[in-house]
């Protein structure tokens, strides 16, 4: 039996294309040197083997190519995914964006990391400053403190009022009359042994010293407010000039002038003027004799 094969006309002027029938076991010349026609099996037995013929007509047979050109452009295209938008940054090349969401939340949280950390490191930096600042003011206010502190007790110091002589008795007070003074006693007497010290009662400069008469050997100190001490009857002279301080040694306790007894007599003079009660003087001045 012959097989449907369709046998391709000749090129020729037609534009169409016909579906040929399908070549014979004699396609071509047959074993007699005859044409395909005339080795081809009887028409009866070929009509039921043979494919209608069709003729080409002025539209375009669907093909492969126009098949691929509609899945393409339908099936082919939908299924395939949409490229990433890309972003440009000047004089740099255009980079995708990062579809991942997670990188993008972790670069957020880094950024926010980064911050927080700029800024404890900036608030760590400021309070270390204040810190040191505060401590240097603090040294600083110490020391004029101990400063002030040292003046005071200086000034306390110099200010304090001693009595001039340590081992005594008061013999006489101020106001006292008796048959060996002329007038009233103008002084407070400090009765104590020959060669006692005697001593400064307060900062001053001495500014007199020397030989006085019924006073015998005397050293007047002038103090800071003009207040003038006289140390009389004394046996010897130690600081004859210049400053002296509270406590410091100036002469020694005897019995010259007009006495009875070795003694200190002490006069208090403010303003180098009329004397005043000494004992009260001192006692103003925190000082019991």
């Amino acid at each position: 039996m012959a097989s449907t094969h369709t046998q391709a006309h000749p090129s020729g002027s037609s534009t169409g294309t016909q579906l040929l029938d399908h070549p014979g076991p004699f396609a071509g010349h047959g074993p007699f040197g005859g044409s395909a026609d005339e080795s081809a099996p009887p028409a009866a037995d070929t009509s039921r083997h043979r494919m209608p013929r069709q003729t080409r007509g002025t539209a375009p047979l669907l093909g492969v190519t126009a098949v691929a050109a509609t899945l393409g452009a339908t099936g082919f295209a939908s299924a395939t995914p949409a490229a990433a938008p890309a972003v440009e940054t000047p004089d740099e090349t255009p980079v995708a964006l990062s579809a991942d969401p997670g990188l993008a939340l972790a670069a957020r949280i880094q950024q926010q990391a980064d911050s927080q950390r700029t800024a404890a490191e900036e608030t760590a930096r400021v309070q270390a400053a204040q810190e040191a600042e505060a401590k240097r003011a603090a040294q600083v206010a110490q020391q004029e403190q101990a400063r002030r502190t040292a003046e005071e007790a200086e000034k306390a110091k110099l200010a304090a009022i001693k009595l001039p002589v340590r081992d005594y008795r008061l013999s006489a007070h101020y106001g006292q009359s008796a048959r060996y003074w002329a007038h009233l006693h103008t002084g407070l007497d400090f009765a104590a042994d020959q060669g006692e010290p005697v001593y400064a009662v307060g900062q001053g400069t001495i500014t007199s010293a020397g030989w006085a008469g019924a006073y015998g050997y005397r050293i007047v100190e002038t103090l800071p407010d003009g207040t003038e001490i006289w140390y009389c009857h004394l046996s010897s002279i130690i600081k004859g000039s210049g400053k002296v301080l509270p406590g410091q040694q100036i002469g020694k306790v005897g019995a010259t002038g007009n006495v009875t007894g070795a003694h200190l007599h002490v006069e208090v003079r403010p303003g180098g003027g009329a004397p005043v009660d000494p004992e009260t003087w001192f006692e103003q001045r925190g000082v019991t004799p």
